[in-house]
């Protein structure tokens, strides 16, 4: 894994390796991807499940979960796994009720102004599924909905090949109060739920991570539906000062980079001693960890050690980067959080670790990737929420500000909107 020092290579060489590339459009996924959402649209249930015989299971009969299924997931959890999934639903909840809004109103001189704040009606999740297992992607997207107020919440996942969802999926759905869940994934179960079919509710939004087919679908049915975001390869970036655990920081690293090969993995310190001792640590640990050609291949095309000139500057470059995970692994991480601007989640101190964060301690897992993090939040219960702004004013309080509105109608070339304010001023 390559070392990129500031004072030799320059500042904007550590920049450079740390920023990551937007989503960028494939036109073939793309144009595959949009005969996917017109199949869905037209046929309904029937493109569904055809598409769900020919990616995940060759019977597969019928799209929604039935009762008899969700029983049986029921009973196939372990009970110390049942415990694990309630205390992190716990967690999860007690964060996310932190962040409740309340509608309000202001009154004053025969003005009222306000918002309400109401929840959506009906939100579609999505969790991928087949051969990997993600019951925690369920919690971090159902949960903070739920908090909201959403009152419909509705799952899709691929099937296995038997035709069943993991029970570990369907409890986790359970713990998090959805009630419909439907055997479908990819670009089709996005254009199900942002249009409905015969089985499958559509819905307001549609939130949860997915492979390229879902990005590419969420983003082209932006505005048929709301969505969460575009979600790409998972990344992580940990700043250690001179102090720091090598083993920690490269376990870290590791963490993320395991996901799939286009994961980053971005270490940058102030100390070349810690560089090449995490460096080390990367090497003797992904030998034993079972995805290690994935890990040696997402370290060397997409991961990089900056060493900086000094702290400060790592700071600098971390924002630089903003990244989907930011771990402060410094003497003092709470001095230093005020100099983070740009990260989705922060994981602060040696015994903070992203795994942490993915399953447990309460924020939601679901981040802002590729450096949208400058500009964009971690999925929360503002997600699920929409406002509405309202006005009430009297007729002396609207005729005290006719003259000003005027002037702005005018101005802008608007006689008719000038007209509505005289004509009421008038007949006051």
């Amino acid at each position: 894994m390559r070392i990129i020092d500031v004072a030799a290579e320059g500042y904007e060489a550590a920049a450079s390796a740390l920023r990551r590339a937007s989503l960028g459009d494939d036109a073939r996924l793309e144009e595959t991807v949009r005969g996917i959402i017109a199949d869905v649209r037209e046929r309904g249930d029937a493109a569904l499940l055809e598409m769900g015989r020919r990616f995940d299971c060759p019977s597969l009969d019928g799209l929604e979960v039935t009762p008899e299924e969700w029983d049986s997931a029921h009973d196939q959890v372990e009970p110390a796994l049942k415990r694990a999934v309630e205390s992190a639903a716990a967690n999860i909840v007690a964060f996310h009720e932190k962040q409740r809004r309340t509608s309000w109103m202001d009154a004053h001189a025969g003005r009222v102004t306000g918002q309400l704040i109401r929840p959506l009606d009906t939100v579609g999740l999505y969790a991928p599924g087949g051969l990997a297992v993600y019951p925690s992607s369920v919690l971090m997207c159902a949960l903070p909905a739920r908090v909201a107020g959403v009152p419909h919440l509705v799952l899709c996942s691929p099937p296995g090949k038997d035709g069943t969802l993991h029970p570990l999926v369907l409890f986790a759905a359970q713990v998090a109060g959805i009630r419909q869940v439907f055997k479908c994934g990819g670009a089709g179960a996005i254009a199900a739920m942002a249009f409905g079919t015969q089985t499958v509710p559509a819905v307001d939004k549609i939130a949860g991570p997915g492979n390229a087919y879902v990005t590419a679908a969420k983003k082209q049915l932006w505005g048929v539906v709301d969505i969460d975001m575009l979600a790409g390869a998972s990344e992580v970036c940990v700043i250690a000062d001179e102090g720091a655990n090598p083993a920690f920081a490269a376990a870290d690293m590791l963490t993320q980079a395991e996901h799939e090969a286009d994961t980053a993995a971005y270490l940058v310190t102030p100390s070349r001693e810690v560089a090449e001792k995490v460096r080390a640590e990367l090497d003797r640990q992904m030998e034993s960890l079972p995805r290690r050609d994935i890990l040696r291949r997402s370290l060397r095309e997409h991961g990089a050690i900056v060493v900086t000139e000094s702290l400060g500057q790592a700071f600098d470059l971390a924002n630089v980067c903003a990244p989907e995970h930011l771990a402060l692994m410094v003497r003092d991480p709470f001095a230093a959080l005020g100099a983070i601007h740009n990260a989705g989640a922060i994981l602060m101190g040696d015994y903070s670790p992203q795994t942490l964060g993915d399953y447990y301690a309460g924020p939601s897992h679901t981040l802002p990737t590729g450096g949208t993090a400058r500009f964009s939040s971690p999925l929360h219960v503002d997600t699920f929420l929409k406002k509405s702004s309202y006005i009430y004013y009297t007729p002396d309080a609207l005729k005290q500000a006719a003259p000003d509105i005027i002037q702005f109608a005018t101005a802008e070339g608007f006689e008719a909107h000038a007209q509505a304010i005289r004509a009421r001023c008038e007949e006051s």
